[in-house]
């Protein structure tokens, strides 16, 4: 039996990953988690095998949240699931440590493949994810600038860029201005930026913004 611990801020998000726990006779939920602070104290407590861990948590973002959970647990066997497709973090989160990344819009069939493979203690290389390697390794080339952001970070470039205000965008993502601005200063780092003017022509010659 395959123990696993879900790490989601979203109730239907975690109840789906029961649904599909119920459905398959070697894996058993033994707990949840909506931020990574439950996280963190519910894997001390329950040691499972594998934590399904969610990209974008209230309290960080996911990459930032695998690195927190790998610091605090070494061994931790995690499978990343995101809503953001392959192209946008699933090498950044295999080369952090995760061992699968699940796209919240593939089959329950991909994610109890990479639990299980997981569980085994082997990397689960989707079809999408696996075509990526196999592109990086045919043709390796610099990786843009928008690559090293955060989940975070990337959702607030998606917003300047969409053109929203500072405040606008903290309503939207419910945290503080002040907590916008260190973002933003951390992405303006990251990328070589300086206003928000050039972050919002990144954005729109990049297609990121929202």
């Amino acid at each position: 039996m395959i123990r696993v611990v879900i790490a989601e801020d979203h109730e239907l998000i975690r109840e789906g990953i029961k649904k599909i726990a119920r459905h398959s006779a070697d894996l058993k939920i033994v707990g949840e988690a909506s931020d990574l602070k439950q996280a963190l104290a519910l894997i001390a407590q329950v040691r499972p095998d594998v934590v399904v861990l969610d990209i974008s948590l209230p309290d960080c973002d996911g990459l930032d949240g695998l690195a927190e959970l790998r610091r605090h647990f070494p061994n931790l066997r995690v499978v990343m699931l995101s809503m953001h497709p392959e192209e946008r973090y699933a090498l950044a989160a295999l080369r952090a440590g995760a061992l699968g990344y699940v796209s919240k819009a593939a089959a329950a069939a991909e994610l109890t493949d990479a639990v299980r493979r997981a569980a085994q203690g082997g990397a689960y290389l989707g079809p999408r994810v696996s075509e990526l390697l196999a592109r990086e390794a045919a043709c390796p080339s610099p990786r843009p600038a928008h690559h090293s952001l955060t989940a975070r970070e990337g959702e607030i470039v998606a917003l300047i860029g969409s053109g929203l205000q500072i405040k606008q965008v903290a309503a939207e993502l419910g945290i503080s201005i002040s907590s916008v601005n260190t973002y933003r200063s951390r992405i303006f780092r990251k990328m070589g930026l300086s206003s928000n003017a050039a972050l919002i022509r990144y954005a729109m010659q990049h297609g990121l913004a929202g």
